[in-house]
């Protein structure tokens, strides 16, 4: 019996400060299972509570919360024991400093998906828009959101970008969204024949939708042409791309059919002669 005595009352010194005993990391490994388990118990007892697609947002915040929770009980545990907990911090002062500033965007990160998770600004299966890359979101991460690009590219974004970039989400709203195209013609063009085909070519397209119809906008007198945008409306705007394409190749057909031209910017230049 001494001897386990004498091996529970080892003491292990960290510098003159700084000292802990056998029994004191027992302890603490005791209460660390004993929080693990009571944090197990709470989890499952409020999951089974909430809804069904409130559940992973839930445990993603959870996960992240309990190792705060563990670091708290801990301290407050050596704190209880007569443990010196100030020398601790002021011995690691530079390295936590150091952790401290390598781990910055990583901790960005983590709070910026718990936004995410609790305001529900992205949900899974959203086109989003962010720095210029579009993307239907897969997965919703503690750190990153996964999403897939339009060419089936695996698009990993950092979550604090959501706090430093802006975000366009196409489909928050819906998955109906206005689409447009624009397009110039000549001046001395029927400005009342472009209207009507640009009509003909959006009504034509099985992909776009007849409810709300679409229109058609003068929109400026530009330079070199009269500007036109064609507004319709589509269902799915990730794959908008290739029905723009299809339109455009209709739009160039019927314009050289009914001798409608698209013309390119020209500049014209005099040239004075110089006489002495």
């Amino acid at each position: 019996m001494e001897q386990i005595n004498d091996f529970l009352n080892y003491d292990f010194k960290f510098g003159s400060d700084i000292h802990i005993t056998v029994k004191a990391i027992l302890i603490v490994i005791a209460v660390f299972i004993i929080t693990a388990v009571l944090l197990r118990l709470l989890r499952r007892l409020v999951t089974k509570r909430l809804p069904d697609h409130d559940k992973p947002k839930f445990v993603s915040v959870f996960s992240f919360a309990k190792w705060f929770i563990y670091v708290v009980v801990v301290l407050i545990t050596f704190d209880n024991m007569g443990i010196n907990v100030t020398a601790i911090f002021a011995a690691s002062a530079a390295l936590l400093v150091g952790v401290g500033l390598a781990l910055q965007t990583f901790f960005q990160d983590i709070i910026s998906g718990i936004f995410i998770l609790v305001d529900q600004t992205v949900h899974v299966e959203d086109i989003i828009e962010i720095d210029g890359k579009v993307g239907r979101v897969e997965a919703i991460n503690l750190r990153t959101t996964k999403a897939v690009t339009i060419d089936n590219k695996v698009l990993i974004i950092p979550n604090h970008k959501y706090l430093t970039s802006s975000l366009y989400n196409w489909t928050q709203n819906g998955t109906v969204t206005r689409e447009n195209i624009e397009v110039g013609v000549a001046y001395g063009s029927d400005v009342q024949l472009v209207k009507k085909l640009l009509l003909q070519v959006a009504e034509e397209h099985p992909k776009i939708m007849k409810l709300p119809e679409p229109l058609v906008l003068f929109t400026d007198f530009g330079n070199s042409a009269l500007q036109f945008k064609l507004i319709f409306t589509m269902n799915e705007s990730f794959q908008s791309m290739i029905p723009k394409s299809d339109l455009r190749f209709r739009i160039n057909e019927l314009f050289n059919e009914h001798n409608i031209s698209i013309p390119f910017p020209q500049r014209d230049v005099h040239i004075y002669e110089h006489k002495e």
